[in-house]
């Protein structure tokens, strides 16, 4: 392990405390868009639940006491004129705290017990520990004393509405010490022989050596690399439930799922540096991958939701990421994948392409990911050119894979169906100027001021100059100060916090960056990426972002928006030293 640094300060009301590895926080983030006064320890197995919370304590009187909160990696820390209290992650299921001239109440989030909701509280005799239990996670909270003492101790063993928990303080004018594992039905007592400063060290020391890992490139010219890096660490979560492989959530927030394409961009920031955990991203949603072809719409610790799915953009995601690995994929690694992306692409030409019709549709905007986007407004069941261009990226990617199989008859077939595809898209839906969306039941074509109908421009180098050029000339009227809004900001339905209404988005952005380059439009995409990193390194690694003023929106700590910065500022990084 490398020397520790202490890394970046950050707010955990936008970002929340953890470890790589841990399905728990620390942060006053409860449920969606709902802050709490305290900091909470909030599970996300089951679902977001806040569990535990803690309370710093006058350690005399044992009120509560306002105080101040810091986070960077590795250590949290409660200061007050009076005391401190630290916490620190030993491992992904346990936490040790201690505290000085400040006590602490370890508190049931919520009072109401009944046989199927809330927690209950006892004192274990066999661990000589407090243990809450959690209908919701379904999983046990241990609280061991290592040092001070027990103050008060309330509502053990107390059914119905009850307040639950337990205050610690230090004996004299020293200093006290807890663990809190998070742990299933039973384990031996807690013990330990690391001291806190050993394990603040230790977890540290892990972040340093993933941070050098996916950003050895990172300088003053990219100084969110680092906090980026912190992001995607800590929402990382070992293989649990429905889970079955590391796992980079969207965020420890409520967005705590992977969904079937946002994996993508996290895959492809990890690639250099932690090739494996990259593979894997890039793979769970395949372990869903239904007998038709179709992914689900997400995954999370207990639940596999199928009812919408998600573009085809893992052909693109794939084309770039096996070639950002420090090692190509082996030859049984590429043929599963090609397998898989075989089925997922043949579910778009039967299940989603009407028998008499040419191209695919989408059933709905979830579908396509900008869930309320207005080209889906006049109709949801929608043929679209972003579609159509993501596959034909997908055919040729399958193409090229098939080359190095040995497979030369199915090469030629999936290069032959993306020119073909890509023919019936510039015949079918593209104007001279633009390109329009087709609904399935009416027949009737539109267009839009939304950036989803520009994203054909992922097709980048296979695009006819006068198509890429027009493209790029719309793109331009996207562009605010900070990025691409998805809705022209002077368009009727544009609204501030509208979700794919006007937000800047970070994967929308790397899409557009990257075929825009590989057109040849490189100023423009410089320009793009430098707002877009600008944005970042003002305001953080929101779900998105106001495309007028900046301001982060919804979600505060996402993580395909952390890995599109690392993308992103890594690129440039590179373009620069030569």
């Amino acid at each position: 392990m490398t020397a520790a640094r202490i890394g970046p300060a950050f707010s955990v009301r936008d970002i929340p405390f953890s470890t790589y590895g841990s399905w728990f926080d620390l942060s006053p983030v409860v449920a969606e868009k709902t802050y709490a006064e305290d900091l909470h320890l909030v599970s996300h197995q089951n679902g977001m639940h806040a569990v535990l919370r803690l309370v710093p304590l006058n350690a005399t009187k044992g009120d509560r006491v306002e105080t101040r909160v810091e986070a960077t990696p590795g250590l949290l820390r409660w200061l007050a004129a009076s005391g401190r209290i630290d916490l620190a992650y030993e491992s992904p299921d346990t936490v040790r705290l201690r505290g000085s001239g400040l006590g602490i109440g370890v508190l049931a989030a919520t009072q109401t017990l009944t046989p199927f909701s809330g927690t209950y509280f006892f004192h274990d005799p066999a661990a000589d520990a407090y243990v809450f239990t959690s209908y919701e996670t379904g999983r046990r909270y241990r609280v061991t004393l290592l040092s001070g003492t027990i103050a008060e101790a309330e509502g053990a063993q107390a059914l119905g509405s009850a307040d639950r928990g337990l205050a610690v303080t230090a004996e004299g004018h020293g200093s006290w010490e807890i663990a809190i594992e998070e742990l299933d039905t039973s384990r031996p007592p807690y013990a330990t022989s690391a001291t806190f400063d050993n394990i603040v060290e230790s977890a540290r020391g892990a972040f340093t050596d993933f941070v050098d890992a996916v950003a050895p490139w990172r300088s003053s010219a990219t100084p969110a690399a680092e906090l980026a890096a912190y992001v995607v660490w800590s929402a990382t979560v070992r293989p649990a439930g429905l889970v079955t492989r590391p796992a980079v959530l969207m965020s420890k927030h409520w967005m705590d799922k992977v969904w079937s394409w946002d994996h993508c961009f996290n895959s492809l920031a990890l690639a250099p540096g932690c090739p494996e955990l990259a593979l894997d991203q890039f793979a769970l949603p395949f372990d869903h991958q239904e007998d038709s072809g179709a992914l689900p719409d997400s995954v999370t610790h207990s639940e596999v939701l199928y009812n919408f799915v998600k573009p085809p953009v893992h052909g693109w995601a794939f084309g770039r990421l096996r070639h950002r690995l420090p090692t190509p994929p082996s030859r049984t690694q590429l043929a599963c994948i090609y397998t898989w992306l075989e089925r997922w692409t043949n579910f778009w030409l039967t299940a989603r392409r009407a028998s008499d019709a040419e191209l695919a549709y989408y059933q709905h905007g979830n579908d396509s990911g900008w869930d309320n986007a207005t080209t889906f407004d006049p109709e949801r069941v929608v043929v679209t050119a972003d579609l159509a261009a993501f596959l034909v990226l997908q055919m040729h990617e399958l193409a090229a894979m098939a080359d190095e199989l040995g497979k030369a008859d199915a090469a030629r077939r999936w290069r032959a169906a993306a020119e073909e595809t890509q023919t019936k898209l510039l015949d079918q839906l593209w104007t001279g100027d633009r390109f329009v969306a087709r609904g399935v039941a009416s027949g009737d074509t539109w267009s839009s001021a939304s950036l989803l109908d520009l994203m054909p421009v992922v097709l980048g180098e296979h695009l006819p100059g006068d198509v890429s050029g027009a493209l790029a000339d719309h793109i331009k009227a996207h562009l605010t100060p900070y990025g691409l809004a998805t809705e022209l900001t002077t368009s009727p339905h544009y609204v501030a916090d509208g979700y794919w209404r006007g937000p800047i988005w970070a994967p929308a952005t790397v899409l557009v960056e990257d075929g825009l380059r590989r057109a040849g439009h490189h100023r423009l995409a410089d320009d793009i990426s430098a707002r877009f990193r600008a944005l970042c390194e003002t305001h953080g690694f929101a779900e998105n972002f106001d495309a007028v003023t900046g301001t982060g929106l919804r979600d505060r700590a996402y993580t395909w928006t952390a890995s599109s910065y690392l993308l992103l500022a890594e690129a440039h990084a590179h373009r620069e030293s030569r």
